[in-house]
């Protein structure tokens, strides 16, 4: 038992498996994952600052979404990958508060980013004959800088009441990673409501982004329908559809991860979801926004 946060040293992260072969299986498992995240977010990287073809709104946009995916998933998945190779569960007190720091900021970043981007098709399918004015040089470089700005401050602030906590629960955390339900859990006192509480606001403004996100991708598919040629139909549906899936996995598994209730939480359950929402978007993000672009793959 631990009588408050300042006599933790370090916190014991979740273990995948007790076997050591399945923990080697999961090391290379994880490294693949890694690996492949690194490889298609920086070739999208490369590709758009090299090529001038390419610095317009919707790429400027992947851009600094592939920023973002490289920085989410090298939070988590390096520690997680040395842990399972050196069979060590252990994390120091500020390499999790820096790890949670920049677990929130990128992630809320994503959050912001994608529904920028929303905007941008919006305007760019629903209203082309606006787009060079709503969608100026200056007004996307404000816009990225707001998805940024406002994502560093929340992840201050949530850092900060979260480790301004007194622990006594012990220091072992059900997450391969650390996250902020799982610190709370070991608190003692009744200020965790108030972090409590800026994860409820901060899952309304979530929800909100998502309620953009829809009916953008709505007012997008309404648009799409009145296109006369079917390959054009099918093309603005399969490079839409993708994009829909992904975010709707990413923000619905986040807002879960965050705002369950503790009844119904388990050590599995907490390793899906989060798996889910660090893990996967930043992996296949840079297949589904490609896959389909003919002037990103002749750029590569």
């Amino acid at each position: 038992q631990m009588s408050n946060g300042s006599s933790i040293t370090q916190f014991l992260l979740l273990a995948f498996t007790d076997t050591r072969e399945l923990q080697l299986l999961t090391f290379w498992l994880f490294l693949g994952i890694y690996l492949a995240a690194l490889l298609g977010n920086g070739l999208i990287i490369t590709a758009v600052a090299c090529d001038h073809h390419l610095h317009t709104p919707m790429y400027f946009f992947l851009l600094n979404l592939a920023l973002v995916d490289l920085g989410s998933i090298s939070t988590t998945l390096p520690k997680a990958v040395a842990n399972s190779l050196w069979d060590n569960r252990a994390i120091s007190y500020p390499g999790c508060a820096a790890q949670l720091f920049m677990l929130v900021f990128f992630i809320l970043a994503e959050l912001y980013l994608l529904t920028v981007m929303a905007y941008d098709r919006y305007v760019a399918i629903c209203k082309p004959l606006h787009y060079g004015t709503l969608l100026g040089s200056r007004a996307c470089a404000h816009m990225a800088a707001a998805a940024w700005g406002s994502a560093f401050l929340h992840a201050v602030l949530h850092t900060a009441n979260t480790f301004s906590l007194p622990l006594c629960r012990g220091n072992a955390l059900d997450q391969f990673f650390c996250e902020i339900p799982q610190i709370l859990k070991l608190s003692c006192s009744d200020s965790y409501l108030r972090e409590v509480g800026l994860i409820v606001f901060g899952g309304c403004l979530g929800l909100g982004c998502f309620v953009f996100l829809v009916v953008s991708y709505v007012q997008i598919f309404r648009a799409v329908l009145r296109i006369p040629s079917e390959q054009g139909r099918h093309k603005a549906f399969s490079t839409c559809l993708p994009h829909m899936a992904v975010v709707s996995l990413f923000v619905s598994t986040g807002m879960f991860a965050y705002l369950k209730p503790p009844s119904i939480s388990s050590p599995v359950l907490n390793l899906v979801v989060s798996f889910l929402y660090s893990v996967i978007p930043p992996a296949v993000n840079p297949l589904i926004y490609s896959m389909r672009n003919q002037e990103l793959k002749d750029a590569l």
